[in-house]
């Protein structure tokens, strides 16, 4: 899979934001998506459903705080 981004727009507050960071959770909770999907098929419905509520959650959270991260970056090169 390629991990080439070309072309993305963003607002000046977001510049920094970790684009390669956020494709791998994105990859991650994809992963994550398939093995729910296999889990289920093999008729652990319970186990499919409580993984991707935990994955869910999680690539949340971690998305946020790549968000935040690049926010922090903004404000220090805005205040100097």
């Amino acid at each position: 899979m390629s991990k080439k981004v070309r072309s993305v727009r963003v607002p000046k507050e977001l510049e920094t934001l970790n684009l390669s960071g956020l494709i791998r959770e994105c990859e991650n909770h994809l992963r994550d998506l398939e093995s729910a999907t296999m889990l289920k098929q093999q008729g652990n419905q319970e186990a499919a459903e409580a993984l991707m509520k935990t994955r869910q959650s999680d690539l949340g959270k971690k998305i946020s705080k790549l968000v935040w991260e690049a926010r922090v970056q903004f404000g220090k090169h805005k205040g100097e």
